[in-house]
């Protein structure tokens, strides 16, 4: 499996001076393309692994998964290059040796849930599961960053408003390491989530009504999350109501059973006596 220079080039708008100037090997791109198509599919079935003990968690509603696409991987390592540069020195290069440590979202796992509230569960079973590398909350300015703060997850304020908590876990299908990027949001989350990707890769630049309008979205699917957690809160106080007044209503008619009994095997009251009082007794609780 090959990758024509010329014609990717062109599809990713990369010059190809961009290369030399960054010491960019194309060499190097064809090697870790060929390696990388070489272990796809270890890399799906791995995702379905963690997907399937992801999806047995009561809170979770959902799970999708994902695998890089192979020429997208190429142009992230050609983007990342200069970065990783500043990270480890002007001498690095990113190789079929090192390109799977650096690139984190080589599979990629959503977990949906419902109420954010939710989420502690789930943190926590993750952090069980798996061996984490690094956790990060996305957030909106202005979001309630308490709990996040307590556990010690670096926040990261997003202008565009999108918030996801995501996860690097580590995992051994074979005797080499995979990283995983699982992202954890709520249903309301990745509705507003997915609008915002679909623009964004779709246009070169969002024009400023469409800007102004996702930021209303993000605002109404924030205020959706706040909506049904009280939802589900006064669902539970509800719920709590009703066993309160079942229970009490059992303890009543425990006590009648037992005064009926009782009158039943009173030796000082007479038959016709232990009638009556029975009689009242169920006229009172039919009503």
């Amino acid at each position: 499996m090959s990758l024509n220079k010329a014609e990717f080039l062109r599809e990713y708008k990369i010059e190809e001076n961009f290369l030399t100037e960054n010491n960019i090997e194309w060499e190097d791109l064809e090697a870790i393309y060929y390696d990388y198509n070489q272990y796809r599919k270890s890399y799906e079935t791995q995702a379905d692994l963690i997907a399937n003990i992801l999806r047995g968690h009561k809170k979770v509603h959902s799970v999708k998964t994902r695998i890089k696409d192979e020429k997208n991987l190429i142009e992230k390592i050609i983007r990342k290059t200069e970065d990783r540069r500043e990270k480890y020195g002007e001498n690095f290069k990113l190789t079929v040796d090192n390109y799977k440590n650096e690139v984190t979202d080589l599979v990629g796992i959503r977990v949906i849930h419902i109420f954010k509230e939710d989420w502690e569960e789930i943190h926590d079973f993750i952090s069980l599961m798996w061996n984490v590398n690094e956790i990060v909350a996305n957030i909106r300015a202005g979001d309630n960053t308490k709990k996040f703060e307590e556990l010690g997850i670096e926040v990261c304020s997003r202008l565009s408003g999108y918030r996801s908590v995501h996860y690097l876990v580590e995992s051994y299908p074979t005797t080499e390491k995979v990283i995983t990027e699982v992202q954890v949001r709520t249903i309301f989350e990745e509705g507003y989530g997915e609008i915002d990707h679909q623009l964004r890769y779709s246009l070169d630049e969002i024009p400023e009504i469409l800007e102004q309008n996702l930021m209303l979205l993000n605002r109404i699917a924030g205020s959706s999350d706040e909506m049904a957690s009280l939802i589900n809160l006064l669902s539970k106080s509800f719920n709590e109501i009703e066993n309160k007044y079942e229970e009490k209503i059992n303890e009543k008619n425990d006590e009648i059973l037992s005064l009926k009994n009782e009158i039943n095997s009173s030796s000082s009251i007479s038959e016709k006596e232990k009638e009556i009082f029975i009689n009242k007794i169920e006229n009172i609780m039919s009503k």
